[in-house]
């Protein structure tokens, strides 16, 4: 598999998600541009063991709560890619989100907003870990 092409598009229960297709390219997710000063949002969660699959199905309902948050420029929900074991790699989570916001302010926007917050409050009961990476694009 060549590297500079690792992500694709995704399936989670049923609903179709777009990643990263190129770690190399100038281009986004969804045909949206991303350009230096761009945030990459990029949370992992580790749910609960024990989930019903009733209840991860509602889980799911989560990021579509969180996509018509304002400011928001792609968003993505992807599962652990089955890339090749190494010591480097943890895959140990269940489910990713990569939001992709074009400055600062955006993020600050979304980290506040109250459909954010909503839907952390209502699905948090889904999980036992989140992991947050941001990074500004150079």
């Amino acid at each position: 598999m060549e590297r500079r092409n690792f992500l694709k598009s995704v399936a989670v229960a049923g609903t179709s998600a777009t990643v990263l297709t190129s770690c190399t390219s100038a281009s986004g997710a969804a045909g949206h541009e991303l350009t230096a000063g761009h945030i990459v949002h990029t949370v992992y969660f580790w749910l609960k063991d024990g989930l019903s699959d009733a209840e991860e199905k509602d889980f799911l309902n989560f990021f579509e709560a969180l996509k018509n948050v304002p400011g928001i420029h792609s968003f993505n929900v992807g599962k652990p890619a089955p890339t090749t074991p190494r010591d480097v790699v943890d895959n140990s989570f269940q489910y990713s989100l990569i939001v992709i916001f074009a400055s600062l302010d955006d993020i600050d926007t979304y980290e506040k907003h109250p459909d954010h917050l909503s839907a952390i409050d209502k699905y948090s009961k889904y999980w036992t870990k989140v992991a947050v990476r941001d990074t500004e694009l150079l």
